[in-house]
């Protein structure tokens, strides 16, 4: 089911490509159709969601790249759930909110607004390190190129800038994706990506520190947090009325669903020593925000 609900934007964005150039009310109707179904699956799989179990629920797991100890692995619990459904929801409002008001190259931002559905929805459902971070890079670039080509007058600008704070992020993470990885097979466990099995290492010491930090970075910028926030302003200010929808309903939260995921339950002790600079930025960020 979560492959379904994962993809099929993606799917409907591939037809509008090969059999509705040219035709407006067509890619756009089928934009419409292909998001409202995708809401549809993600209602009947919250519908069947047993709320009162801790565990990840409609589970996909099979292996892809046996030699990487890659796999495909998806599952989702409460958290992940919520923002399934967010997603689903915004994606709809986006393209209705943007119907009449996109008049050049409708065709390409429609698709554009399917495959990043496509891209956030595989962050969330992701339970396989790799195959997060394909999904994670997958949303940066049809964002570009809505704030790029169908923004405001300094909407290269944004974009770009966009971008290079996002890339850096994208960076970092694959570092310590790598690192962590090696780490583990290093010290006694297997060649894995898998995240369930990575959070139960126990992680510690310089390794845990800068991995945390590299995590961290990553998803404060997209958060955006205090003092890696600069991008956000531009970004909203020229972005479309239904990119502008995607980025504050959705995108930011991927910063703060990667920290619940990823930075708290695999580097808990680095967490502990790295709490009070956390804290400290949080409440400038604040006091900054207010001012």
């Amino acid at each position: 089911m979560l492959t379904v609900i994962t993809f099929l934007p993606v799917i409907g964005a591939l037809g509008m490509l090969i059999f509705m150039r040219g035709r407006p009310s067509a890619y756009k109707t089928t934009a419409l159709v292909t998001s409202i179904v995708t809401l549809g699956v993600a209602i009947y799989a919250a519908a069947g969601f047993d709320a009162g179990s801790g565990e990840f629920q409609y589970v996909e797991n099979h292996s892809w790249i046996a030699s990487l100890g890659i796999s495909y692995h998806l599952g989702i619990d409460g958290i992940s759930l919520l923002l399934v459904l967010l997603t689903t929801v915004l994606t709809v409002v986006a393209i209705l909110g943007s119907w009449n008001s996109i008049k050049d190259r409708g065709l390409a931002f429609f698709i554009s607004l399917l495959v990043l559905e496509t891209g956030m929805l595989g962050v969330f459902v992701s339970m396989d390190l790799f195959l997060f971070y394909v999904f994670w890079e997958v949303q940066l670039i049809p964002m570009y190129f809505i704030i790029g080509l169908w923004g405001g007058a300094r909407r290269v600008y944004a974009a770009i800038k966009f971008f290079l704070f996002t890339f850096v992020g994208s960076v970092l993470m694959l570092v310590a994706i790598l690192a962590v990885v090696w780490w583990y097979a290093k010290n006694g466990g297997r060649l894995t990506f898998d995240i369930l099995e990575l959070q139960k290492a126990g992680f510690s010491g310089s390794l845990a520190i800068w991995s945390f930090i590299a995590f961290f970075v990553a998803f404060a910028i997209k958060v955006p947090m205090f003092p890696v926030h600069t991008w956000l302003p531009d970004a909203h200010t020229e972005a479309p009325a239904g990119g502008s929808i995607i980025l504050a309903g959705v995108l930011l939260k991927l910063g703060a669903y990667g920290m619940l995921r990823f930075s708290i339950p695999m580097f808990p002790a680095a967490l502990a020593e790295c709490l009070p600079w956390l804290l400290g930025l949080s409440v400038v960020g604040i006091l900054y925000g207010a001012w």
